[in-house]
Order: C-alpha cells, then sequence, then structure tokens
C-alpha cells in the first residue's frame, strides 16, 4: 500500500507524539519514585577550587537544603582538573547513573564527548536539566527537560560589541579551555560582535593545563601583546584569567591602549572595574545556575511540577563602572 505525502506526515507525527507520551510516562514513573523516597539528584560540574564553579555550587547545595527536608540529597560531582574535560565529564555523568540517580543536572561543556552519556540518561528515564553550557539546543537534542544558563554566543558578541562602542576595534579572546563548546561560542560571539561594529577579532586558544595557571596565562598574553601592537582590547573566559590578563597588559606596558573585559567576577575583577583597570564583566549568576536547576529538579521529581519556559537565562548582563557598586554586595554575599 502506497501512502501519500500527506499521510506520511502523519504518521511521522504520531510516531513523534508517541515518543513523546512513551518518554513522559518514563520521567513520571521516575517522578513518583522520587515523590516516596526523596530525590537523589546528581549535579556534574567544575573542579571545587575553580572561583566560578564554587558559586555554582553554592548555589545547588542551598537549594539542596529543601530537598534534604524532603528525604532527598544533592551529590556534586567535579573532575580533578580540565585537561580531559568531555571524556572525564562523561565518566561523571555514568558514575551518577550507575549510583541511581533519580534526577541529573549537567553541563554540555563537549558534545561530542558527553553526549552519549547523556543519552544514557535520557534512555534510563532518568529526568535531566542541562545547565551552563549547550544551551536549548543541547537540551532538546538530548531529551532535557530545560536548560538554565547563560547563551554563551550572545555573551561574547555583548562583549564585543561593548568593546567596539567603546573605541575598541581589535580584540583577542584568550580561550585556556579550547575545545570547550561554550568558550568556543563565546570568542565567536565576540568576534562577530566586534566585526559587527567594524572591528576585527581573533580567538587565542592556550593549552588547556594553563586554564588556573596565573603565571602561564600571564606570560602567554603579555608575549601576544608584545607580538601584536595593534591590539587594543583582550576579552577573558574566567575570573583568574581576568586577572592574569590584566597583569600581563601593565607588564606589556600597554595599559593606556588596550581595554580589558571578560566573563564572571570576583571581588578582584570589581574592584579593577572600579579603578579603571578592566572596563567590564559579563555575568551569567553562575549562583542561580546551580539553584535553579537543582530547585526545578527537586520540584518535578517531588511535586510533578513544570515551567513552561524551556530555557531560563540567567545572563548575559554587563557589569561596569555604572553599575559595579550595586554588584559587589552580591559578591561579598558569595551569591554573583
Amino acid at each position: 500500500m502506497t501512502l501519500t505525502i500527506w499521510e506520511e506526515k502523519q504518521v511521522t507525527a504520531k510516531k513523534t507524539i508517541l515518543k513523546g507520551l512513551l518518554a513522559s510516562a518514563a520521567l513520571a514513573l521516575c517522578a513518583n519514585a522520587a515523590l516516596a523516597e526523596g530525590a537523589n539528584i546528581f549535579v556534574i560540574g567544575g573542579k571545587a577550587d575553580d572561583p566560578f564553579w564554587s558559586i555554582v555550587k553554592r548555589g545547588a547545595e542551598d537549594a539542596g537544603k529543601l530537598v534534604a527536608e524532603q528525604g532527598g540529597s544533592v551529590t556534586w560531582l567535579g573532575p580533578q582538573n580540565y585537561d580531559n574535560l568531555g571524556a572525564d565529564a562523561a565518566d561523571l555523568i555514568r558514575t551518577a547513573i550507575a549510583q541511581n540517580a533519580s534526577a541529573i543536572v549537567g553541563p554540555d561543556w563537549v558534545p561530542e564527548a558527553m553526549d552519549e552519556a547523556f543519552n544514557a540518561v535520557v534512555d534510563a528515564g532518568i529526568p535531566l536539566i542541562i545547565y551552563n553550557a549547550g544551551g536549548l539546543d543541547a537540551a532538546d537534542r538530548l531529551g532535557a527537560m530545560n536548560y538554565v544558563g547563560s547563551d554563551d554566543y550572545l555573551a561574547g558578541k555583548a562583549a564585543g560589541e561593548y568593546f567596539g562602542t567603546h573605541g575598541q576595534k581589535n580584540l583577542v579572546c584568550v580561550n585556556t579551555l579550547p575545545g570547550a563548546a561554550n568558550l568556543q561560542a563565546q570568542c565567536k560571539g565576540m568576534i562577530d560582535g566586534i566585526t559587527g561594529a567594524g572591528g576585527a577579532g581573533v580567538e587565542l586558544p592556550l593549552p588547556m593545563t594553563s586554564f588556573g595557571d596565573p603565571t602561564a596565562v600571564t606570560q602567554a598574553v603579555k608575549a601576544h601583546l608584545l607580538q601584536n601592537p595593534t591590539v587594543d582590547g583582550l576579552y577573558t573566559i574566567g575570573n583568574v584569567d581576568a586577572n592574569s590578563a590584566s597583569i600581563a597588559i601593565m607588564q606589556a606596558g600597554v595599559a593606556e591602549t588596550v581595554k580589558l573585559g571578560g566573563v564572571n567576577m570576583d571581588q578582584t575583577i570589581l574592584d579593577n572595574i572600579k579603578s579603571g583597570a578592566q572596563m567590564f564583566a559579563i555575568d551569567q549568576q553562575p549562583y542561580l545556575q546551580g539553584y535553579l536547576a537543582v530547585s526545578l529538579l527537586n520540584g518535578y521529581a517531588a511535586f510533578g511540577l513544570t515551567v513552561p519556559t524551556r530555557q531560563i537565562l540567567t545572563g548575559p548582563g554587563i557589569v561596569d563602572s555604572a553599575n559595579v557598586d550595586a554588584t559587589m554586595a552580591g559578591v561579598a554575599a558569595g551569591t554573583r
């Protein structure tokens, strides 16, 4: 029997609906089980001593206080280092499955290395939220409930545009974790943003072992500045790198011409913004990333609660001299 094109489309649509109903049923069974025992939520994140991820972790742990009151738990799993980020993170996801997680939160840092493990989460009927990296595209591709975090491409683009409107035209995105999809997206966004403003930008990929190594980053950035005197703006992908780049700018003797911006912030960065040593920081509100992701999963597991907005953005926002004072209170409290 030959089906018409319209009939074929109807069959395809029904199969898609059936697949969605089966997935919903599997998640509902997990939710009912979690309700009886309390949710056993596993959160995949960065290193414990990473300044950015320590704030994400604090948010997850604060949300976990309610989970514990309801008889559940929140377990944080992070890599020892970032040298083999994708493969190590995939192993952490598999560890969460093996330890009978009733819900999992994770960033899709390196899709080609991690998506297979995330698929195993969904295939096992375990509710999943993607956060921090991957965006709604990853959540859709993997069958996750929601995405919680910043839009990395838009963050980079906002940075490039900000530089452009403030007179910078030749930018460098310093990437100490090349290969991480979210950071590659930031650098691409920065390049597109400055290009649209009439300037130009490039990515400077450094070895992954340099991440969190202030001396290595300072020396590499200083060398690049000395070899490329037309550079007038640097963008970094993390707190520690921004502080290292600030030192590199001073050591290279180009503080009058090279301006600095970056994603994430700490007290030192805010002090630098206030003094003029750094022009701006992109804020993605890491505390909210951890807090909201755990809270949403616990609400679903314990009460069957869902939110209609699948992409819940925590950024990007820009902190500069105009709003730095208001931001300092949140940093002092460890929530920004």
